[in-house]
């Protein structure tokens, strides 16, 4: 995947916006739920619980890392760009934003799914 590939997934998501913070690329949906380019290019980051984080990490530890320190003790788990796929990152993308969505925006998300 490419970081236009990322950027398109996150987009995809309802109410989803990109902005910027730190100096980083950032996906919101009211909070963050991910961000492009840190620690480099080749990478994302998606805000997972830990729980999350433990099994992506475990089920495909080539794609997710945890972030270095105490972000990542709270979730904030690598994407590793160059080795995901489409299905898994949209999965993970989907997870972070839905911890991060309300119920109107998380309804609209499930009224796509129901209309397709």
């Amino acid at each position: 995947m490419t970081p236009d590939d990322f950027r398109r997934l996150a987009l995809a998501l309802p109410e989803a916006v990109e902005s910027a913070h730190m100096g980083t690329v950032d996906f919101r949906v009211g909070r963050i739920f991910a961000t492009l380019g840190y620690p480099n290019p080749g990478f994302g980051m998606v805000s997972l619980t830990r729980e999350q984080q433990d099994m992506v990490v475990g089920v495909e530890p080539a794609m997710f890392a945890p972030v270095p320190g105490a972000w990542g003790l709270k979730g904030a788990t690598l994407v590793v760009l160059d080795a995901v796929d489409e299905l898994t990152l949209r999965g993970a993308l989907e997870a972070a934003w839905r911890l991060k969505a309300n119920k109107r925006q998380i309804a609209l998300l499930e009224a796509r799914r129901t209309s397709s």
